[in-house]
C-alpha cells in the first residue's frame, strides 16, 4: 500500500548508535578505574563519548519533532532516547568528580560498579535490534532479566560501599567524596534498567 508519508525508520539506527556509545563509555570508565593512569586523557575520551551521546540524543528528539508518522509511540521514543543519554551523562559525571575531588586511588566498589555497567550496556546493545521486527519477545524478556540482575548486583555493591565508608575509619571529606561518586555510578545502572524496561515494553506492546 502506498504511503504519502512513510514511517521514519532511522530511529532504530539512532537507538543502536546510542546503545553502542553507552557501551563504549562503560568500557572507558572501567579502563580508567582499573588502570588509573593518564587520568586527564582518559577523562577527555569519556567527555568525547558524552558529546557523541548528546549529538545522537539531539538528533532523536529533532527527528521526533519533525516526523509525522513514527514507527513507535512518540512517548516511547522520547523516553528511550532520554534514558540512553542519562547512562552516559552519569558515567561522565562520575569521571569528572574523580578528577575534581583529586581522588588518589579508586575504591574496589567503583571498579565493580563499572563492571556492572559494562555488562548492562553490552546487553542493551544486544537488545536493540529486537525492536526492528518485534518478534523476539522471549529473547528481550530474558535479556531484560539479565539487566535487572546487574542492577541488583549494583545495589548490593553500593550498600556494601556505603557501609564501609561509614564504618568510622575514614575522614569525613573522603566519605563525602566517595559517597557522591558511588551514588552516581549506581544511578547509571538504574538508568540501564530503565532502558531495558522501555525496550521490553515496546516489544511486548508491538509484538
Amino acid at each position: 500500500m502506498f504511503r504519502i508519508i512513510p514511517q521514519e525508520m532511522a530511529f532504530f539506527d539512532l537507538f543502536e548508535r546510542a546503545a553502542t556509545n553507552a557501551s563504549a563509555g562503560a568500557r572507558e570508565l572501567h579502563e580508567l578505574l582499573v588502570h588509573w593512569d593518564d587520568l586527564p586523557e582518559r577523562a577527555k575520551r569519556m567527555k568525547d563519548i558524552e558529546h557523541v551521546g548528546d549529538e545522537i540524543t539531539h538528533e532523536i528528539f529533532d527527528r521526533l519533532n519533525r516526523t509525522f508518522i513514527t514507527p513507535l509511540d512518540r512517548e516511547d521514543i522520547h523516553e528511550l532516547g532520554g534514558r540512553l543519554d542519562d547512562i552516559v551523562d552519569l558515567m561522565d559525571t562520575a569521571v569528572n568528580r574523580l578528577l575534581l575531588y583529586k581522588i588518589d586511588e579508586p575504591r574496589e566498589e567503583a571498579r565493580q560498579l563499572a563492571e556492572c555497567l559494562v555488562h548492562s550496556t553490552s546487553i542493551i546493545v544486544e537488545m536493540m535490534p529486537a525492536m526492528r521486527n518485534m518478534k523476539n519477545a522471549d529473547f528481550v524478556r530474558k535479556r531484560c532479566r539479565d539487566v535487572h540482575t546487574q542492577e541488583n548486583e549494583a545495589d548490593r555493591i553500593e550498600q556494601h560501599a556505603l557501609a564501609a565508608l561509614f564504618d568510622g575509619g575514614h575522614e569525613p571529606l573522603y566519605v563525602m567524596k566517595w559517597k557522591n561518586i558511588i551514588e552516581e555510578l549506581e544511578s547509571a545502572t538504574d538508568r540501564c534498567e530503565d532502558v531495558a524496561n522501555v525496550i521490553e515494553g515496546i516489544v511486548l506492546k508491538n509484538a
